[in-house]
């Protein structure tokens, strides 16, 4: 995938518009690929869901609190997509004060297939989900990929967390 430009999808989103009004002044917006990358270079990492213990305990919170670290290393955004909808990675957001990561819903899954991601966990009744991966993104192109080890739909060798840290992506930025 390195030096192939990332899939050309369009994610569903929602955003605050206070036009709105209610108890829910939110109303829906697509974003697409192009304007989460062109121009910029990003951190992405993805997850196999929200609310579960490693993405939730490890992964989103120590993203969020190197966000600076990032920022200094050139690196404009740093992104979360999960198969979640956009419902779900608001209150997510909101339950682990998320600060500085932008949480991306893959809904469907389409950005994640297409990026040859997209793995069955029905073994703990997730059904479609995300493997474990970051990637630095510059201007749409793959920079670096991180995957996470034995990519498999069964749940042999269980959750992998190490290839795809916030650490190994800085440890990466800072040798180049």
């Amino acid at each position: 995938m390195e030096g192939r430009k990332v899939p050309q999808v369009v994610f569903k989103t929602r955003v605050r518009d206070e036009s709105v009004g209610g108890p829910n002044p939110f109303r829906w917006q697509d974003v697409g690929t192009d304007e989460l990358f062109a121009g910029k270079r990003v951190v992405v990492f993805s997850l196999p869901g929200a609310f579960t213990p490693t993405c939730s305990n490890q992964q989103v919170p120590t993203y969020d609190k190197l966000y600076p670290e990032f920022k200094e290393l050139g690196i404009d955004e740093v992104y979360c997509f999960s198969v979640n909808d956009a419902f779900v990675m608001f209150q997510w957001g909101k339950h682990l004060d998320v600060k500085n990561v932008k949480l991306v819903p893959d809904g469907s899954g389409h950005f994640t297939r297409r990026m040859g991601m997209l793995i069955n966990k029905d073994h703990v009744g997730f059904g479609q989900r995300s493997w474990r991966y970051a990637m630095v993104v510059n201007d749409g192109v793959i920079e670096k990929l991180f995957e996470e080890p034995g990519i498999n739909d069964a749940g042999q060798g269980g959750d992998p967390y190490g290839e795809s840290s916030p650490e190994t992506v800085l440890a990466y930025l800072r040798a180049r």
